[in-house]
């Protein structure tokens, strides 16, 4: 009621400009001063509106200075909220406060969406409409009430009402992981290059590293340790999956040609046949009788055999005459034995 009031008493030529006070202060926690700024943060530059110069009206310009703006105040936030923390923890922490997809975010829970003007649906390439008006609203505000409404929009309204600073902070997005999923799912090589590799002036080393997939060029990412700049350059990676359908387009034309070049035979299939020059001829007899078999050969025809303990005829080589011992020897032992007794040198009988 009182906001009724309050609306009421503020002289308005049209019933459209009253509801857009509510809206905004429903967002911001306060009213305007100065309503234009706050209509040309609102509209997309699909509306092709022109001023009287001819000169185009949108947000566009009001979201190049909201961003700079929501980069120091978020900064300043951040600076104080966590006192003691290093550059990059900091540097991190705002990045994820400020990056698209929460502003994205953060207008669809403040309705901000809903009073963006535009000429068409809402769809791939204008994805972030809700997220750029939310810096052009910043922008307006800056314009409209100064630095400190600003910093009082984004403490009261927007850190304390919908975002948790803390999980936000210390909440790990790993895209790397993300990116490794989404290769090894469409089978597509993955790997991380090393472009470089420096120290900066407080000797604190600096890596850069570049995602290639299937030997295009991903995202690259700098960052003071190697899985810092790699989480930036699949962050990167994914980013560019998703925003430009032709890179898509080449890296599975790649994968198609990688894999066609893999399935062709390179050689043809090798032979398996051995190899039998390792054995040495023997010279054969000068005569027209086949050679008696080996069997056949007594003990006093060639006195270099040497007869078994047991008077057994000297024969072929039989596995059946090895026995286990009563220690019950294993196999291994048992084979040695064998080979031993089949290839020992023969003794010469006296």
């Amino acid at each position: 009621m009182l906001n009724n009031y309050i609306i009421d008493r503020i002289k308005l030529p049209f019933r459209k400009e009253k509801e857009l006070f509510s809206s905004l202060y429903d967002i911001m926690g306060f009213y305007p001063r100065r309503i234009e700024y706050y209509k040309l943060a609102l509209m997309h530059k699909s509306v092709a509106k022109r001023n009287a110069k001819g000169r185009p009206l949108n947000n566009e310009r009001l979201e190049f200075l909201g961003d700079a703006i929501l980069d120091a105040v978020v900064g300043d936030i951040v600076y104080r909220h966590f006192e003691g923390k290093r550059e990059g923890f900091l540097t991190n922490t705002r990045s994820k406060l400020v990056q698209r997809d929460t502003l994205n975010k953060l207008a669809q829970e403040m309705g901000l969406n809903h009073l963006i003007l535009s000429a068409g649906q809402t769809n791939s390439h204008n994805s972030y409409m809700g997220g750029n008006a939310f810096e052009a609203l910043v922008g307006a505000i800056y314009l409209d009430q100064g630095y400190d409404a600003c910093m009082r929009f984004m403490q009261r309204r927007v850190l304390a009402q919908l975002i948790n600073i803390d999980k936000v902070a210390y909440k790990e997005v790993n895209f790397k992981s993300k990116l490794i999923e989404w290769s090894q799912k469409n089978r597509v090589r993955l790997d991380f290059k090393l472009v470089e590799q420096h120290k900066e002036n407080n000797s604190s080393p600096v890596f850069c590293y570049r995602a290639m997939i299937e030997g295009l060029e991903g995202g690259t990412g700098k960052g003071y340790s190697k899985k810092e700049s790699q989480q930036l350059a699949s962050k990167e990676t994914l980013q560019k999956l998703r925003r430009e359908p032709q890179f898509i387009d080449a890296v599975f034309a790649a994968k198609a040609g990688r894999t066609k070049m893999e399935e062709e035979p390179v050689e043809s299939v090798p032979d398996t046949e051995e190899s039998a020059n390792f054995i040495i001829s023997q010279p054969k007899p000068a005569t027209d009788k086949a050679p008696e078999p080996v069997h056949d050969v007594t003990l006093a025809e060639n006195p270099k055999l040497e007869k078994t303990a047991d008077t057994h005829d000297i024969d072929e080589f039989d596995l059946s005459d090895i026995t286990a011992t009563p220690q019950e020897e294993s196999r291994e032992d048992i084979i040695a034995k064998a080979e031993a007794m089949a290839f020992a040198e023969p003794k010469n009988i006296e």
